[in-house]
């Protein structure tokens, strides 16, 4: 398997399209978080297909995958596993968790104890029972969805389980032309499509390859430096209570470096930076009570930072 992020996208690409039209730019944070070691959110209205792309780019993953379904009975145990008694001993039952990648469906209608298990996890790439810790597979990926129009019956997500994700990416409506391409794919009754068909191209050590391609980026002074003056100024929006933290300049330089070589170069432009910034930053941000009355979004003011920036030449 190959370490060119051009390739990996084409291979990744041409399996989920039969199952999934359109969504490449969702695509694109996916594999970059695969590539990076990081985690995705996927935001997105039922019925635009954020559990299927999950599950179709999981399948291209030569490895296990695990979905969980969050609801507001499940506890943390559910999750990471628990210890049980076999043949008169005391043996750990792995969870989930325990797998290369999880979909993590609609993560914000289970309340806020078992969403913080999964810190760890992110986190460390590791679970602790009794005081034990147990080593997760890697690649270990976490793709979590949740629906951000419906509040009755969820939990918002913890600043500090938000600030794990790597991107957040919107899964919106299909233009007319891809909508329409929908009705034509292969299914049986209301189901969706199978996803049978789709065969793994990224195993662990194209992963690895493509990660440390990635890191040998360029990156020009002027523009890590506009990169730092845009997450600095979220920090001094009045519509934002909470901006960014130096861990999210860290995550946007990473995607922002994926990015680059996705387009085919070896070095970052401000561009790279500009169209990673929303997905690696605003769902980091804590709007103002003002901006939330107003119906601003995080999205909205990342573009007021970007704006007010001069972009280096």
């Amino acid at each position: 398997m190959t370490e060119d992020l051009q390739e990996l996208r084409a291979a990744v690409a041409s399996q989920i399209a039969d199952v999934v039209v359109g969504q490449a730019d969702v695509i694109d944070v996916l594999l970059t978080a695969a590539v990076l070691g990081g985690h995705v959110l996927l935001e997105g209205v039922p019925g635009v297909a954020k559990s299927l792309l999950a599950a179709a780019f999981a399948r291209t993953i030569d490895g296990d995958f695990r979905r969980a379904q969050f609801t507001p009975d499940m506890l943390p145990s559910d999750l990471t596993g628990t210890m049980t008694l076999r043949g008169g001993e005391l043996a750990f039952r792995p969870g989930p968790v325990f797998t290369n990648v999880l979909l993590a469906d609609e993560i914000n209608r289970t309340p806020p104890k078992t969403q913080s298990a999964l810190l760890e996890a992110m986190q460390e790439g590791q679970v602790s029972i009794e005081g034990e810790s147990h080593a997760l597979p890697d690649p270990f990926l976490v793709i979590a969805t949740q629906n951000p129009v419906e509040y009755e019956g969820t939990y918002p997500l913890p600043e500090a389980q938000l600030d794990r994700f790597l991107l957040q990416a919107l899964v919106e409506y299909p233009d007319e032309e891809q909508e329409l391409a929908v009705l034509t794919l292969p299914r049986s009754g209301v189901s969706s499509p199978s996803l049978d068909s789709i065969a793994p191209v990224l195993d662990a050590g194209s992963l690895h390859a493509a990660r440390s391609t990635v890191n040998e980026t360029d990156v020009a002074d002027e523009v890590a430096a506009y990169l730092i003056t845009v997450v600095r100024a979220t920090r001094r929006l009045p519509s934002v209570s909470l901006g960014a933290s130096p861990r999210a300049a860290v995550h946007l330089l990473a995607a922002a470096k994926a990015r680059a070589r996705l387009q085919g170069r070896a070095f970052v432009t401000p561009d790279d930076v500009a169209t990673m910034a929303p997905a690696a930053l605003a769902h980091r941000l804590l709007l103002s009570p003002e901006a939330e009355l107003e119906r601003f979004s995080a999205r909205q003011a990342v573009a007021s930072a970007l704006s007010s920036v001069p972009v280096p030449r």
